[in-house]
């Protein structure tokens, strides 16, 4: 609402939002998605169960753009209709923990926000900036691709 009223302070943010909603729906249809490099070797090299999706978006898009990319759909995922705060509030990393039974230390977060990383942080969680030429303040790592990234994440996940 914040981000309507900023940008188009003449627009009822409510129906504005509304349209975005209508928009992404329609993407998630029809839209042209590529994966980013090094996606797919990562989810499906990662243990089953022992990931989750934390996104401002909403469930139902990111399972279908998933699909169309044909990466594993994660078990987990908390979005904007899970929580009350979005990042940068720690709350939907602190959720996606409980929901695995696990503390926030033993926890990885990959990130290529900038909200992003400082909610994994305010999480306790350890966290590597993926995808940015520059890193993100206070990101633990930082790599400029995901692709950079995959054999240190599955190591960390092993425990390695």
């Amino acid at each position: 609402m914040e981000t309507f009223a900023a940008v188009a302070p003449d627009r009822d943010p409510y129906t504005s939002l509304a349209v975005l909603h209508e928009l992404e729906d329609e993407d998630v249809r029809s839209g042209v998605y590529t994966a980013f490099d090094g996606a797919s070797e990562l989810l499906h090299g990662l243990p089953p169960g022992s990931w989750a999706l934390v996104t401002s978006n909403y469930a139902h898009r990111v399972r279908g753009r998933f699909l169309r990319t044909r990466l594993p759909i994660p078990e987990v995922i908390v979005d904007a209709a899970a929580v009350e705060q979005g990042k940068p509030s720690p709350a939907p990393y602190l959720l996606a923990a409980e929901r695995f039974g696990v503390t926030p230390e033993h926890c990885l977060v990959v990130e290529d926000a900038p909200s992003g990383v400082q909610a994994g942080l305010r999480a306790g969680m350890t966290v590597w900036n993926v995808n940015t030429p520059v890193a993100v303040d206070e990101a633990h790592r930082h790599f400029e691709s995901l692709r950079d990234a995959v054999s240190d994440v599955l190591a960390f996940v092993s425990g390695g």
